[in-house]
């Protein structure tokens, strides 16, 4: 295990003050504010730490706030909506400074067996013939520093061009899909491999909005944030085995810009669906 990725098993690991509060760090790096996928990772934990221990996922929703402070530890309330056998609802307030964050609502439950169908996953090149983030960074340190710098406790292996160098090449793109896993073995503990899933989700699923329209961060002037994010979970996942994120954009309007995606296994079954909605303006013209 790298670096990175033992700094985002710290950061979900949060420490429990009593049965329904918990407090969470931040890691080394950080963007400005707290970056979103953190966030919501550790609100999954604080709330999946409360139910019986085998109960499933089925659903997270996160709504954001206001931005968080990266030099200061998170709070997490978990309010316990529901408990019977096979149900769990929580409720996750994420507080900093007495100032509500963001607000979570988890669900747990198991289904059990019953009717099956998948979308087809998209044709790609497997993760071992496509280059590592790194070499598709080389040469454009300048353009997208942020993404340079950044903690990389996640191994990436584009499927396209990513934003940055489509937008070098003059091209567009309706749709991103990049390979995923941890870099390095995660414990056998289903929570952290929801977690990390969770935490991924937020990386590159509004990237489709821009690369629509032939846009990229560093290149032009964009700002985006996330409003609200939702994640659906279909099938158990281990984070630590590759897996597909394939994200596009079905709508854009009002400076809002919607972002959704599924993660696929390497057989093709969808692990979880993926909604977020952003705020995203582009200032033409102002490019960086």
């Amino acid at each position: 295990m790298n670096a990175d990725c033992a700094e985002l098993l710290a950061t979900l690991d949060l420490h429990r003050v009593d049965d329904d509060a918990f407090t969470g760090a931040h890691p080394s790096r950080n963007p400005v504010r707290t970056f979103g996928g953190q966030m919501m990772a550790q609100a999954f934990v604080a709330a999946s730490r409360t139910v019986p221990e085998g109960l499933p996922p089925s659903a997270l929703s996160m709504h954001f706030i206001a931005g968080g402070d990266p030099d200061q530890d998170l709070e997490f309330r978990v309010v316990r909506l529901r408990d019977e056998r096979r149900f769990a609802n929580r409720r996750v307030d994420v507080v900093q400074n007495g100032v509500l964050l963001g607000s979570a609502l988890v669900s747990h439950l198991a289904g059990g067996r019953g009717l099956e169908h998948n979308v087809a996953a998209p044709e790609v090149e497997p993760p071992e013939k496509l280059p590592k983030i790194g070499e598709l960074l080389r040469g454009y340190e300048e353009k997208v520093p942020h993404f340079v710098s950044a903690l990389r406790p996640i191994e990436w292996r584009y499927t396209n061009d990513p934003a940055w160098v489509m937008r070098d090449k003059g091209e567009r793109l309706a749709h991103n899909r990049v390979w995923m896993k941890t870099e390095g073995e995660l414990p056998d503990d289903p929570v952290v491999h929801a977690a990390a899933l969770v935490y991924s989700s937020d990386t590159t699923v509004l990237d489709s909005i821009i690369t629509t329209h032939g846009l990229s961060w560093g290149f032009d002037r964009i700002f985006a944030v996330t409003m609200n994010h939702s994640v659906w979970f279909h099938r158990p996942v281990r984070f630590d085995e590759w897996v597909l994120y394939s994200t596009s954009s079905p709508v854009a309007a009002e400076s809002r810009g919607l972002g959704t995606g599924h993660f696929f296994d390497r057989s093709g079954r969808v692990l979880a669906t993926v909604v977020q909605e952003g705020i995203v303006k582009h200032f033409p013209g102002a490019g960086s």
